[in-house]
């Protein structure tokens, strides 16, 4: 796995490499992934709009069609509360419910009100009467082709739910439905819902009966085509208290039952809402009666709402794909007539690196490439001048290497000579003096060597000579110490950079005082710098010179004042060696004057 990682990783490289080669290639790689990436933002934009519009149209659409039809149903409601009170022959009912038991009229004028009842509507499949006192029930049913009404004792009745409800009620009304419970006994066989009625007395408000309708779902079914239905939506009919009515597929609603849709929607006080079954997402409207409380709710899959955003988005893909072939052309094309004097230019270049000095390109046009190739041609016509002219000046760079060799001889000679001195004071015995010419002779060795850059350890030996050489100039007046990391010994700094900072002590305190001086040579291991710091005890430097000082270490070059010229050299060798971290500091007050060197901590040595 780890190889065909690392081959296909080679791979990308390698094409990476190909395409981004020639600059043809990397224009066309840049306009072609501007050209993807506008069709692509297009697209998903667009499509993100599409979609969101398709949504709130079918929300818009899908909520004046469920207020319509809902308004439909509770007109239907209306007419079975309508149906169910006897209006102008109420006070008849209730007084033949009292007789009906002593009077064969009373009993014979309850049926025929009930048949008058039945026949009044085609959607009522049975009606009951139940007389609350004698526990007592008519019950009118269509038996082969005779409507029959018979009478029986059901005592049981009271102990119903929907007996109970229907008492209970402050509208002395109740609905029941059968939809997921038809198998409650002396329901006639077809019926979806049952309308409740009581009849009370006008004098004393006591229950004298309860009228029920048993309805079937012709006229409901025909009010519910009304909602139109596609593939995958689907409508669920509940009353105020969730109860269900109608529902156009019973799996479905048992899903929609077992998630607590209808409670949810209750709860979020919207008429809409996503919902999901872990297979499919679903738009969820809905719409409540004003009168009753019911509500039609209806799913709608997001991916039929989403399907002619898709449709756009696929057809815009298409699109933006034969565009991009098309642009890919068009920018190949025009990539190529850019750069073919690139092309040429570079093609020149290449020949005159290689020798041919009479490589001159063609200029075309007045844009920044013929501005380049004109250029060009000029640097390639001064370069042949200049090869003439090298020829002419042959002969004094002869002599210039001579002068250079006579002066080389010079420091070596008076490095021969300061031996024979030092010879000589040994045979006479003046050790002093040797070990002086001595100390000079390896000083001017050290300074005449072709290393810019030394160890620390090379230069404290040198200091050592040097101060031996200025002992002997001030005696015990000069005071030396030496306090230097063991870990920076190997340390690389600028040849003579130390003589510098020595000097400059020697110059601003011994020479300005005859008391002693001592002179604290340091160097300490930062956590970014190795800091190098040479110290003395003397009367320091007079604030108005120590800022002139400091001054002429940023000044330019031309314009730095030769006084200071040794500690502006040292300062610029470290900007130059080691970059703008590196540098000269300089402090000085009646205690004495300090200066440090700062070199920062990098790769090999100074690691």
């Amino acid at each position: 796995m780890a190889n065909i990682i690392k081959r296909l990783s080679k791979a990308v490289s390698t094409i990476r490499d190909r395409m981004t080669r020639r600059l043809v290639n990397k224009l066309i790689l840049l306009f072609t992934s501007i050209i993807i990436l506008v069709v692509a933002s297009l697209t998903v934009i667009s499509y993100q709009m599409l979609e969101r519009e398709a949504v709130e149209s079918s929300i818009a659409s899908t909520r004046n069609n469920l207020l319509l039809v809902n308004r439909n149903l509770e007109n239907y409601l209306a007419e079975i509360e309508q149906l169910s009170l006897p209006q102008i022959r109420y006070d008849e009912i209730i007084a033949a419910i009292a007789t009906e038991e002593t009077s064969y009229s009373s009993r014979m004028y309850l049926e025929n009100y009930l048949r008058t009842l039945y026949y009044s509507r085609g959607d009522v499949e049975s009606i009951s009467l139940y007389l609350v006192e004698k526990q007592r029930v008519y019950v009118l049913t269509r038996e082969a082709y005779n409507v029959t009404v018979r009478v029986r004792e059901d005592p049981g009745i009271e102990e119903t739910p929907w007996y109970k409800e229907t008492l209970a009620s402050d509208r002395n009304r109740a609905y029941e439905s059968f939809f997921d419970n038809a198998s409650r006994e002396a329901v006639p066989s077809g019926s979806f819902m049952a309308y409740h009625r009581v009849l009370r007395s006008l004098a004393l408000r006591e229950p004298q009966a309860v009228i029920s309708f048993y309805m079937n779902p012709t006229a409901k079914d025909k009010l519910m085509e009304d909602v139109p239905l596609g593939e995958g939506e689907h409508v669920l009919l509940v009353d105020s208290n969730g109860v269900p009515f109608h529902a156009d597929d019973l799996a479905f609603y048992e899903t929609v039952r077992d998630a607590g849709l209808p409670d949810k929607l209750e709860a979020n006080a919207k008429d809409r809402l996503a919902w999901s079954n872990g297979k499919e997402r679903y738009l969820v409207v809905a719409n409540e009666g004003e009168r009753e409380g019911w509500r039609l709710i209806k799913t709608i899959p997001y991916s039929k709402l989403y399907a002619a955003a898709e449709t756009n988005r696929n057809i815009s893909y298409l699109i933006g794909f034969a565009f991009l072939l098309l642009s890919v052309v068009l920018v190949t094309f025009l990539s190529s007539a850019i750069t073919k004097p690139l092309k040429n230019l570079s093609h020149q270049m290449r020949r005159f690196s290689e020798g041919t000095f009479d490589a001159e390109a063609e200029v075309k046009g007045r844009d920044e490439i013929a501005y380049l190739t004109r250029h060009f041609n000029q640097m390639v016509r001064r370069t042949n001048d200049l090869i003439n002219e090298r020829y002419k000046s042959k002969l004094v760079e002869k002599n210039a290497i001579l002068k250079a060799l006579e002066a080389e001889i010079n420091p070596h000679f008076l490095y021969n000579a300061l031996q024979a001195i030092s010879t000589k004071a040994l045979k006479n015995g003046r050790y002093d003096i040797a070990d002086m010419v001595d100390a000079l002779a390896q000083t001017l060795r050290y300074c005449i060597s072709g290393k810019d850059i030394v160890q620390a350890r090379e230069e404290l030996n040198h200091i050592e000579r040097y101060l031996g050489l200025q002992k002997a100039r001030f005696g015990s007046r000069l005071q030396v110490e030496i306090e230097w990391d063991d870990s920076l010994m190997e340390l690389e700094i600028p040849k003579l950079s130390l003589q510098s900072l020595v000097e400059n002590s020697i110059k601003h305190a011994l020479e300005k005082v005859s008391a002693p001086v001592t002179i604290v040579i340091s160097a300490v291991l930062a956590p970014s710098h190795a800091v190098i710091t040479v110290r003395d005890d003397g009367p320091g430097i007079a604030p108005t010179r120590l800022t002139e000082i400091l001054d002429s270490l940023e000044t330019k070059w031309e314009d730095r004042e030769t006084e200071n010229i040794g500690l502006v050299n040292l300062h610029t060798r470290l900007k130059l060696l080691y970059g703008d971290e590196a540098g000269l500091g300089i402090g000085a007050n009646d205690k004495g004057t300090e200066m440090s060197m700062w070199i920062p901590r990098g790769d090999g040595k100074n690691g």
